[in-house]
Order: structure tokens, then C-alpha cells, then sequence
């Protein structure tokens, strides 16, 4: 199924014009930019999520964890 719809993408392309098909590859570098950028913040995340909790799980604050 999946080599189907890459046939017709690779249809679609052969079709475009060389100015077009420019628009389609910075279009796709976008898309793999955002992605990456994604991923990279959910890494963030993930790594400074034990330093957080050091600071967030205190007993101190236990009247925020209701709000």
C-alpha cells in the first residue's frame, strides 16, 4: 500500500514544472525542520522533567498540586 501512494506522488512530481518542483523540496526541507524542532523540544522536555521535579515536588508546595 505504501509503495502505491509513492508511485502516484512520483507521478504527481514528474508532471510539476522545475519551479514547482523547487516549491515542493523547500516545502519538504520544512516539513523535516518542523519535525526535527518537535522532536527536539519533546527531548527537552523529557530530560529536564527529573530536574523539574526535584523542584516541584516539594513538600512546600503541596497547596498548589489543588489548584
Amino acid at each position: 500500500m505504501q509503495s502505491l501512494k509513492q508511485e502516484q506522488i512520483l507521478i504527481k512530481l514528474k508532471r510539476l514544472s522545475p519551479s514547482r518542483l523547487a516549491e515542493v523540496a523547500d516545502f519538504i526541507d520544512f516539513l523535516q525542520q518542523r519535525d526535527q524542532e518537535r522532536q527536539l523540544q519533546q527531548d527537552y522536555a523529557k530530560t529536564s522533567e527529573a530536574a523539574f521535579n526535584k523542584v516541584w515536588d516539594n513538600d512546600d508546595d503541596t497547596v498548589y498540586d489543588n489548584l
